[in-house]
């Protein structure tokens, strides 16, 4: 380890082998936590390279439950977190307006962090049990196209370094890790990022990954298509830049996606986009996203048709039926 943090104090990269070596170690306990904070530093100033995050996923990835529902292909929605925004529960909305289009949704997702709902506490606030079975995940995702992975019981890893992130208190690349370790290995994700940067990292490891992919971010640093100004797509395919307008939307404010002060609020609002009576901004935001996810699916076809697609599962109702389907399936 000693070797290791000189390296990177002196800005060098590491291989992947060799960060996929260092998080094995710390999963056995080799190096005390004052290196492991050291290195988290050291990476945190510095940055992190494609293939030195790809050598710590395939180390979290090997130390985690699998989870196998093929011959399913599934989609994963999710955002990085972290952008302070407070937002509502966009992602999770539009996981069940896509599995209610009829596609194969495997959410990997937690509690909130920087906001007041993540995606497990509305899950909580609807009486879903959470479980690592994979026959209980394949009746979900059979039953009501949705299967939701509830993380931290499904990686191992976390649980060795979670104990030093407590102490720094500061977003680690244990951050960045999240959105790529979904244990179900989903063959789609759409994924909300923060900023510029992160968005050209996640591209460039979901290409080294072989998986199709979107990445979008607001340019305002919202981790999702927030409809408050424009919003940036990048995927296998294309990269473009969108207006609200161009889609046909209006432009959203801030405080119309805000997320509550309390679980409660916000799982309030969350039934209420998936029953069809929530704001136009609201329900908005989570078409366009849902739209997205579609897409990155269905490659063929244009965003306004997926866009169509969506506000069809949503309106005719088929999204809130998945999401009671769902609720039955898993409490």
């Amino acid at each position: 380890m000693k070797n290791i943090l000189t390296r990177l104090f002196n800005h060098e990269e590491l291989t992947g082998e060799e960060t996929r070596q260092l998080l094995l170690n710390i999963t056995r306990e080799q190096y005390p936590d004052a290196q492991v904070a050291a290195l988290l530093t050291a990476f945190q100033m510095r940055g992190i390279t494609v293939d030195e995050l790809i050598g710590f996923r395939q180390a979290y990835m090997e130390t985690a439950i699998p989870v196998d529902l093929s011959p399913h292909r599934v989609i994963d929605i999710v955002g990085t977190g972290g952008d302070g925004k407070n937002t509502f529960n966009i992602s999770t909305c539009a996981c069940f307006v896509v599995a209610g289009a009829g596609y194969k949704v495997a959410k990997h997702g937690n509690v909130g962090a920087t906001s007041v709902s993540g995606a497990s506490n509305v899950m909580e606030q609807h009486g879903v049990r959470f479980t690592t079975h994979v026959d209980r995940l394949r009746r979900s995702l059979d039953g009501c196209g949705m299967a939701y992975l509830h993380a931290p019981l499904f990686n191992a890893a976390m649980k060795f370094v979670a104990p030093v992130r407590r102490q720094l208190g500061v977003r680690t690349l244990f951050n960045l890790l999240g959105p790529l370790v979904n244990p179900a290995r989903p063959a789609y994700q759409l994924l909300g990022v923060a900023d510029l940067a992160q968005m050209r990292l996640y591209t460039n490891v979901f290409h080294k990954m072989g998986i199709d992919f979107a990445v979008v971010n607001s340019l305002d640093s919202y981790d999702e298509i927030s409809l408050t100004n424009e919003f940036k797509v990048m995927t296998r395919r294309y990269e473009r830049i969108y207006r609200p307008a161009q889609l046909g939307f209006t432009a959203a404010r801030p405080e119309e996606l805000f997320g509550g002060t309390t679980q409660e609020e916000a799982s309030h609002i969350f039934d209420a986009v998936l029953e069809n009576h929530a704001t136009d901004s609201q329900k908005q935001c989570v078409l366009v996203n849902a739209a997205f996810a579609i897409q990155t699916v269905e490659t063929d076809k244009e965003i306004e048709e997926c866009i169509d697609i969506a506000r069809q599962s949503l309106e005719s109702g088929r999204a809130l039926q998945t999401l009671k389907r769902f609720v039955a399936l898993n409490s």
